[in-house]
């Protein structure tokens, strides 16, 4: 791809830095979006919250990438916390989507954040792209979330939805928080471990990112997540092969519940979820197996 201009919001974040500094790396003109006073020309300010973008910012980008919002799992879902991650999602989304219909020239293509939540609880069954939402908190979310584009597509913007799993990264994300627990010899499966987890290194998230902005046919959803996904129980073992430490511990569902909430049944769901579009798109996984995934992010 030659050298464009790329708007990213969410650029602080575990994902958003990765793919700055792999734009950045190889020539492409990043501009941040952030909710403070533009400090260069290549930062253009944004309140998500109250649904306020500097459009005249995003003239002349190649691509919008929207990565924001509140960390799902940096605190306990209280009704206020839930609300927060609802609007900082939900609410930038849409203020975004409406800020990229109104340039005259647009964006040829806007990528937007998502998660493999939608599906809710798949126990054993593998789904893809084409399987509807679950029930719950996170599907209801990510459904809103998803339909907070609306406005971009019937812009004609080719439009992208990002349906992300658990990202193996050591600072940052649900599995940072894994992985100085296992260093210490203090990891373990979660409840009966026979829950998935679909993950996927953030080099493979990265890359498919920018596989998704690159290809001019491809739009809609797509599951980012490895091919093969785990059991919590085959992740703990592979946790403790590479890291050599022992996986004795387990957290039991109900000291989950305890800790965690309404949380816990996120840890304690399984989500099969299979990345059947990006593989048909032609993206190749430089770490598919999770052992791979976790010695990558170290």
């Amino acid at each position: 791809m030659e050298p464009s201009r790329i708007a990213v919001a969410g650029a602080s974040g575990l994902i958003g830095s990765a793919l700055v500094r792999s734009l950045a790396a190889d020539g492409h003109e990043v501009v941040r979006l952030v909710r403070r006073a533009p400090r260069g020309a290549d930062e253009v300010r944004w309140d998500p919250e109250r649904q306020q973008v500097d459009a005249a910012g995003l003239v002349g980008c190649d691509a919008v990438v929207n990565l924001a919002g509140a960390g799902i799992g940096d605190r306990r879902w209280t009704p206020e916390y839930k609300r927060l991650v609802r609007d900082s999602r939900v609410l930038g989304t849409a203020a975004l989507a409406e800020a990229v219909a109104s340039l005259d020239t647009p964006p040829r293509v806007f990528v937007n954040g998502s998660a493999m939540g939608v599906y809710g609880d798949t126990g054993d069954r593998a789904v893809d792209e084409d399987a509807p939402p679950g029930d719950g908190f996170l599907p209801s979310l990510c459904v809103e979330w998803e339909e907070a584009t609306v406005p971009v597509q019937e812009a004609g913007v080719r439009t992208v939805l990002l349906r992300t799993g658990l990202v193996v990264a050591r600072d940052g994300g649900a599995w940072g928080k894994l992985f100085p627990l296992f260093k210490a010899g203090l990891g373990g499966r979660m409840g009966d471990g026979r829950q998935y987890w679909s993950y996927i290194a953030l080099h493979d998230e990265v890359a498919a990112i920018r596989h998704l902005i690159d290809h001019d046919t491809l739009s809609g959803p797509f599951n980012l997540t490895a091919p093969r996904p785990l059991t919590n129980r085959e992740v703990t073992e592979a946790m403790g092969r590479v890291l050599r430490r022992p996986t004795l511990f387990t957290v039991p569902a109900p000291v989950l519940r305890s800790v965690l909430g309404e949380m816990a049944g996120e840890v304690l769901g399984s989500a099969r979820v299979v990345p059947k579009r990006l593989l048909e798109s032609g993206f190749a996984f430089a770490f598919p197996e999770v052992d791979d995934a976790i010695r990558a992010a170290l």
